[in-house]
């Protein structure tokens, strides 16, 4: 990458500080892959699991495998959720200051555009 296009980068203007959109593309690309790629593997080692204790035809070991399988699905969901729960925390929170207030705050607006940020070609 030239200096070039690093410099083409759109920052995240958050109230009064401003967020390089280096950072916000890194932050957006992490949470996407934790929010995609931990519940895909915990699901896959949930179904490896399962496979091994199958495998051993023990009923003891099978019983464990399907246990261990439905608390790694229940994690994975949990994991898949979290952004859209601190998404809405966030507003609730928001809404709340914003109304007490009697003035809009940017907070939710700049966590919006940092997890959804997207740089095509400096845009």
């Amino acid at each position: 990458m030239d200096l070039i296009q690093l410099l083409a980068w759109k920052s995240v203007q958050c109230e009064s500080i401003t967020i390089p959109g280096q950072l916000a593309y890194i932050i957006s690309i992490i949470i996407k892959l934790i929010q995609f790629a931990v519940p895909l593997l915990l699901i896959i080692f949930g179904m490896l699991d399962l496979g091994k204790a199958v495998i051993a035809s023990k009923e003891d070991e099978i019983k464990k495998g399907q246990q261990m399988f439905i608390k790694r699905l229940v994690a994975a969901v949990i994991v898949f959720f979290i952004v859209a729960v601190v998404k809405l925390v966030v507003n609730i929170a928001a809404a709340n200051s914003s109304s007490e207030v009697g003035e809009d705050n940017n907070y939710t607006k700049c966590i919006q555009n940092i997890i959804d940020y997207n740089n095509s070609k400096g845009n």
